[in-house]
């Protein structure tokens, strides 16, 4: 047991590091790929700010931390759907099964469409008549286990993939991470690693066109074929360190807080912050802050409100709703529907 408290401490002391340490005197904001990667899925959690790496109880909760995965005791099944910014249409699915003391293996489906966009060109403006679509997709499956009654860890394997009209890029990445509870029904702490994994690049036909090495000379080969070089980029990495602080008034009155430190690889250091009040296990009200001192960011005040029903006493389903504020980008709505089995 001191053996594994040791190395969540010393986990979470790097992290805690290398938000000290390491700044930039860019934020690097649009130098990766697969940025829908970084919209958060669950209703409940960014109703509470985002502040889930502490968080458990329902399998959503590994796009936080896959840690939270050893914390769930049933099957659990979870749809959102996003009306996300500019009309952007983004869905996640994820079910969760306990295997007893074996512990929970989870598959996750990301897929996000922008809608048709047309084409346009210097020439042509007002558009050529053609339409494209951007579509991104990741499917991922993911493994979690109690190591104690205390603490638990988790991992994710991704594939990603992303495609603009007819070009794409493809790879792999590696989510993980670890839970400590202090004590039962006390606070928990929790620290991710997410979308960690190899640079990709863009290839396709859209980077073919004919050259012509001397416009000026006439009778040369004018139609030499030839492609654009594009450069590889790594995915939005971030890490994540946080906890979060149960407070229970009885059975009919629980009040949770929350609160994370992130770090990415493509922007600032910010807080999330939140909370959730829970009235006769039925009603849910939320609300949170997210990106406190991020320079640059757009919005960040969050809340939402989720009911949670009993169907026959072995099957629960619950409805979430998060309203998130984007400042100059309005705002997004986000609902997700979960059965647990």
């Amino acid at each position: 047991m001191k053996k594994i408290t040791l190395t969540f401490l010393i986990f979470t002391a790097v992290f805690t590091l290398s938000l000290l340490n390491e700044t930039y005197s860019q934020s690097k904001t649009g130098t990766t790929i697969g940025q829908f990667l970084k919209i958060e899925p669950s209703a409940r959690l960014a109703a509470m700010g985002n502040a889930g790496s502490a968080s458990s109880g329902e399998v959503i909760s590994l796009f936080y931390n896959p840690a939270s995965l050893g914390l769930l005791q049933r099957t659990d099944i979870q749809f959102t759907y996003n009306k996300w910014l500019a009309d952007i249409t983004y869905n996640y699915a994820a079910i969760g099964i306990n295997f007893a003391d074996i512990g929970t293996l989870a598959l996750q489906v990301t897929s996000l469409n922008s809608g048709e966009i047309s084409v346009r060109t210097v020439d042509l403006p007002e558009g050529t008549g053609e339409k494209y679509t951007v579509n991104d997709f990741s499917i991922g499956l993911g493994y979690g286990l109690m190591l104690t009654d205390r603490v638990s860890v988790g991992f994710q394997i991704n594939y990603i993939t992303e495609n603009i009209w007819h070009s794409s890029l493809a790879t792999f990445g590696l989510n993980f991470g670890v839970q400590y509870r202090l004590y039962e029904g006390g606070p928990t702490l929790g620290a991710s690693v997410s979308n960690f994994g190899p640079a990709a690049k863009y290839d396709g036909r859209d980077l073919f066109f004919d050259y012509d090495i001397n416009p000026r000379v006439y009778g040369d080969n004018n139609k030499l074929p030839s492609e654009f070089r594009t450069d590889s980029y790594s995915l939005p990495t971030i890490y994540r360190a946080g906890i979060s602080f149960p407070f229970n008034f009885g059975d009919d009155y629980k009040f949770l807080i929350a609160a994370d430190a992130i770090h990415p690889n493509d922007n600032f250091e910010s807080i999330n912050i939140g909370g959730e009040f829970t009235l006769l296990k039925l009603f849910s009200i939320r609300g949170g802050y997210r990106n406190l001192f991020l320079e640059d960011s757009e919005g960040g005040l969050v809340l939402g409100s989720g009911v949670n029903m009993n169907i026959l006493q072995s099957y629960n389903i619950r409805f979430d709703y998060a309203w998130a504020d984007y400042g100059r980008l309005n705002e997004v709505h986000r609902i997700t529907v979960s059965m647990n089995l």
